[in-house]
């Protein structure tokens, strides 16, 4: 994988910068995490070379005086929003995360749930987080919220709302996604706090989109399709623009909140230490870009691969419309087509040649391979034996997995598992190969090289199943879908 992104530059700058913060408010700092702490994977793949696990790394250096506050909005636990990239719901990530920080050193207080109104769901939430031990907040609907600010800075508004408790000199705010009302949570501590004596700060830790790139830059247009569901728009600054006549590149979201943030800092403290939205944030990520070229490539495929996800979601009931034409907006914005990447056409090429489903990669040296569905095993099965077998060597003629291994497999799937599909799958042919490689050569040497196939892209001309869109995952492949299910 080419990298275009300088991961320890950024852990320095970004941790002096964090604490430079810090040390400009009293008694307590609410630190707004925009993005993932730790699974960052979009931050890796438009930022080639930046770690999934960077934000945590740095942040780890303050655990001893932070704690964390994770947010999670009782509409996404109504519909049973799904991540995307781990395939889990939020009610589930946010017990996952919890886990994830205590065992990394951090104190987790308390989880709040935002947007309630009543739900049921959300009750039967709370009550499962308190049999767990764990101290669970409402955060109500305001009406008008975010312009309504006189009602918002009132005690029918953020008075409303549970007072979050909290024991550490720093907060760390963040949730299993976007959209969970992280800001609002922290603007409504800060008036909480200020009426129980206590001088509170609040900054923004989010890394897109990114500040100081311009904003049409295919980093800040990839965030736009990563958020594509929320309908989320990058902004010139205009706060910014007329304090310092700078252009800042923020969202819609943060600038629309900039009045009742405004507001609140002014009736607290008789003045707001920020003139502008981007002023809020303490993101470095622009400074550490080691190769915009790299950086342009890589977010120009991010953009496309969001546009299959959307269909792919479409296709399977659980996308809509919106989400499926913003995406597409974006690419004729950029000048994109899905055939700007390689694998896509090498993918359809091969299949309309072979008239089954079929799929390519494309190595980290540019050579491209494909694969097509068999009898024995599917395209992506296929295509990783294939891949393996050209970076280890072997020629393409070499049975790593003899047919006879392969029936009774079948068989297994298909009379005992009353499964339709005999073919082999990507997971079911890596733990052949694992268990061949102790008595064959070559199917160890394929082995080796699959951490080689990290940061490879990959176009499939058939939807994937959950396993198979996992393997590659966890292979750190980058993966597209038609979005056409298999007949079969």
């Amino acid at each position: 994988m080419k990298i275009g992104f300088d991961n320890a530059k950024y852990l320095k700058i970004q941790s002096e910068h964090i604490r430079e913060r810090i040390s400009q408010f009293g008694d307590k700092l609410y630190l707004e995490l925009g993005g993932k702490l730790f699974d960052d994977h979009h931050a890796s793949r438009v930022l080639p070379g930046f770690e999934p696990d960077s934000k945590l790394r740095m942040l780890s250096r303050l655990s001893d005086c932070a704690e964390i506050v994770i947010v999670i909005s009782a509409v996404d636990i109504e519909k049973n929003k799904v991540r995307q990239d781990l395939g889990i719901t939020y009610d589930e990530d946010v017990l996952r995360l919890r886990k994830e920080f205590e065992n990394r050193g951090f104190m987790v207080g308390s989880v709040v749930i935002t947007h309630y109104n009543g739900q049921s769901s959300a009750d039967a939430y709370r009550k499962k987080l308190e049999r767990l031990g764990i101290r669970a907040y409402f955060h109500y609907t305001i009406e008008g919220y975010p312009n309504n600010v006189a009602l918002i800075d009132s005690d029918e508004g953020f008075g409303r709302n549970d007072y979050v408790e909290t024991v550490r000199p720093l907060v760390i705010v963040t949730a299993p996604g976007p959209g969970s009302g992280k800001m609002a949570v922290c603007l409504s501590q800060l008036y909480q706090e200020h009426k129980h004596g206590i001088k509170a700060g609040y900054a923004k830790f989010e890394t897109f989109p990114v500040w100081n790139l311009p904003l049409k830059h295919p980093v800040n247009v990839a965030y736009e399709a990563a958020t594509a569901d929320l309908n989320d728009v990058n902004m010139i600054d205009p706060f910014h623009l007329e304090a310092y006549n700078k252009v800042a590149i923020n969202y819609n979201r943060d600038i629309e909140i900039f009045p009742v943030l405004n507001a609140l800092f002014e009736g607290i403290y008789g003045e707001n230490p920020y003139k502008s939205p981007t002023d809020m944030g303490v993101n470095m990520v622009g400074y550490c870009i080691s190769d915009d070229d790299i950086c342009r490539e890589a977010s120009r495929n991010e953009i496309i691969r969001r546009y299959y996800a959307a269909l792919g979601r479409m296709a399977e009931g659980a996308g809509n419309d919106g989400e499926v034409n913003k995406c597409k907006l974006l690419l004729q914005q950029s000048k994109l087509t899905p055939e700007y990447r390689r694998v896509t056409v090498a993918a359809h090429e091969r299949a309309e040649a072979e008239g089954v489903a079929a799929s390519a990669i494309e190595l980290d040296n540019g050579t491209i391979l494909t694969a097509k569905t068999s009898d024995l095993l599917g395209t992506s099965a296929a295509l990783l034996i294939n891949a393996c077998k050209h970076l280890a060597g072997l020629d393409h003629s070499v049975m790593l997995i003899p047919e006879a291994m392969i029936e009774p497999i079948q068989e297994m799937k298909v009379e005992k598992l009353h499964g339709h599909n005999p073919r082999l799958h990507t997971d079911e042919v890596l733990v052949a190969l694992a268990m061949l490689s102790n008595t064959d050569e070559n199917c160890k040497k394929a082995i080796a090289c699959l951490p080689m196939l990290k940061g490879c892209q990959v176009h499939s001309t058939e939807m994937l199943g959950e396993v198979d869109r996992k393997v590659f995952k966890k292979l750190g492949i980058d993966l597209t879908c038609d979005p056409i299910h298999d007949v079969d």
